[in-house]
């Protein structure tokens, strides 16, 4: 082995746990709460999709519009650097958790929203029959039926998530992607520091599948029963 490959095998093993930590500490507490959040605010307004008050249904609407016809690093971009021109100063950790809160909330509304319309209309006039109102209809009959659905593409939104916090480096959180630069900066080997990043990040998507796979199967088994 000659001292060039010595090197870089030195600087990889030697780098890999400083990033490894920063996924730990940052990329998936970043992760698991924007994700949370989003999920909370997809949910909301989801449901004033379908509230049929116009007003609600007309601001959910748009919220949708911009954020899904707007790139995620411009949004995280107004969040952190350009809000304080209104005088509105946030932490850079805490600027990320809301542009990816907004983010999660505007794509997963649509799963969660179509979710609910593919229960058919015999499951609400069943509730109705018994004599549900539509909120006992909604919380007892339709959303168990449509969290079941919506697990598949949850999941996936999640472990994009996990990807996508990459761009939180753009505005100074030192996540696992902040990382990596900051041992490129010092090393002078962007090829093999990428390279290995990029391997952690598939390293934690691989496990967050096996987990999805695995809560899929338990509600097919819930759903054959």
């Amino acid at each position: 082995m000659d001292e060039r490959t010595q090197q870089i095998i030195t600087i990889l093993l030697d780098s890999f746990w400083p990033m490894l930590v920063a996924g730990i500490k940052v990329t998936i507490p970043l992760t698991l709460i924007s994700f949370t959040l989003g999920l909370i605010l997809a949910l909301l307004t989801a449901l004033a999709r379908i509230s049929g008050i116009k007003p609600l249904a007309a601001i959910a609407r748009f919220y949708v519009w911009v954020i899904r016809g707007t790139p995620l690093l411009v949004q995280l971009f107004i969040i952190f650097y350009g809000l304080p021109n209104l005088g509105i100063t946030l932490d850079r950790f805490v600027a990320a958790v809301i542009g990816f809160t907004l983010s999660v909330g505007a794509y997963n509304s649509e799963i969660i929203r179509a979710a609910i319309l593919s229960i058919s209309k015999g499951q609400w006039e069943a509730a109705y029959s018994i004599g549900m109102t539509r909120r006992q209809a909604l919380k007892r009959i339709i959303l168990p039926q449509a969290a079941r659905v919506t697990v598949p593409p949850l999941g996936n939104s999640f472990i994009s998530l996990v990807k996508d916090t990459s761009l939180a480096a753009t505005i100074t959180v030192t996540e696992m992607f902040q990382t990596s630069q900051q041992v490129v900066a010092a090393t002078y080997e962007p090829l093999w520091i990428y390279i290995e990043v990029a391997v952690i990040y598939l390293l934690f998507s691989t496990v967050l599948s096996a987990l999805q796979n695995s809560l899929e199967h338990r509600f097919e088994r819930y759903v054959q029963k």
